[in-house]
């Protein structure tokens, strides 16, 4: 069940975000400020092993490949959004046998650690902040002419709310 104040934290930050893109196309230098008090991301650099000039791939293998890439990735969020839906079902089942399928939970292997608990360990040793690493650069592969649609689109959704 969520917390009332979770929902309201929600809440305000859509509503942050969609003041955000009104004003970053009514008003974009109002929001010089609050960039500047944010710290700048950065930017992704090449991978390491980059090709060559010799060995670049012609241009038709590299499109042939980033639409294999983003198909592959459409797909795979469509299957994502399929077993959101159904594990919402059948996460709150009884254990037991369905049809021929045995639902149960089970126990995971998997660790991560606890954020929580290392941020106190911290505070009480008086070690400062928990130190962190960015994560590894993800790979975007975007259809030159959609993303032209995508940025006409976002500015008629963002005049939309504003009006």
């Amino acid at each position: 069940m969520n917390h009332p104040m979770t929902r309201m934290s929600r809440a305000r930050r859509a509503f942050r975000t969609a003041t955000n893109a009104v004003r970053s196309v009514l008003a974009p230098a109002g929001l010089v400020h609050q960039e500047q008090e944010q710290p700048v991301p950065v930017p992704a650099v090449n991978p390491v092993d980059v090709y060559t000039l010799e060995e670049m791939p012609p241009a038709e293998v590299i499109e042939a490949a980033a639409s294999d890439y983003a198909t592959a990735c459409d797909l795979a969020r469509a299957a994502d959004r399929g077993k959101r839906k159904a594990k919402k079902l059948l996460g709150r089942l009884p254990a037991g046998l369905y049809g021929r399928w045995l639902v149960e939970q089970v126990p995971s292997s998997r660790q991560t650690p606890d954020l929580e608990a290392i941020r106190a360990t911290y505070a009480r040793l008086d070690l400062g902040e928990v130190p962190m690493r960015t994560c590894a650069p993800s790979l975007r592969v975007t259809a030159a002419a959609e993303a032209a649609v995508s940025v006409e689109a976002d500015r008629d959704q963002a005049l939309a709310l504003a009006g």
